[in-house]
């Protein structure tokens, strides 16, 4: 059973790596607004978050069977904990392998969504800019109501022509 969870923590590291170097590239499409390569980035992240909730299944369900057959093991502990119920020392010490990789690279992960959650912001309000401009949608100098900015539109195209 033990050996059945490390294998599934290491599975799951892994695919936090996967992650990180969707995550890379998913930065250099946001940034070269390569809009086909960025829907392809988001497809295969689906399925890369897909696979982590299966896995992170598959984890609790070992823990339920652990909690049932070792004595101190509850399903709810964490990785931490139960270094120190390991069976055998070289467990112990894959276990806390894993737990220090897992650590590094779910931190990693987070910082680089939250990076490319900005650029995705960034990239949005640059369609925006672009696309008022061809509209000819202008802000005027007095607000609208409930204190929110008042916008005029002309138009740009004469389409009785």
């Amino acid at each position: 059973m033990w050996k059945a969870l490390m294998d599934v923590l290491g599975n799951i590291d892994l695919a936090y790596q996967d992650i990180l170097e969707l995550g890379e590239r998913k930065r250099g499409a946001l940034v070269s607004t390569d809009m086909k390569g960025l829907e392809a980035i988001l497809d295969e992240e689906r399925e890369l978050a897909h696979e982590i909730q299966v896995l992170e299944k598959e984890r609790k369900g070992i823990l339920e069977r652990l909690a049932k057959s070792e004595r101190g093991v509850r399903p709810d502990m964490k990785l931490s904990e139960m270094c120190a119920l390991a069976p055998s020392r070289a467990i112990e010490l894959r276990l806390k392998t894993l737990h220090r990789s897992l650590d590094e690279h779910t931190e990693r992960a987070r910082v680089q969504s939250e990076d490319n959650a900005v650029l995705a912001q960034a990239a949005l309000n640059a369609v925006r800019f672009h696309l008022n401009r061809v509209g000819g949608v202008a802000v005027d100098p007095t607000y609208g109501r409930g204190g929110q900015d008042s916008a005029s539109h002309r138009k740009n195209f004469d389409f009785k022509a």
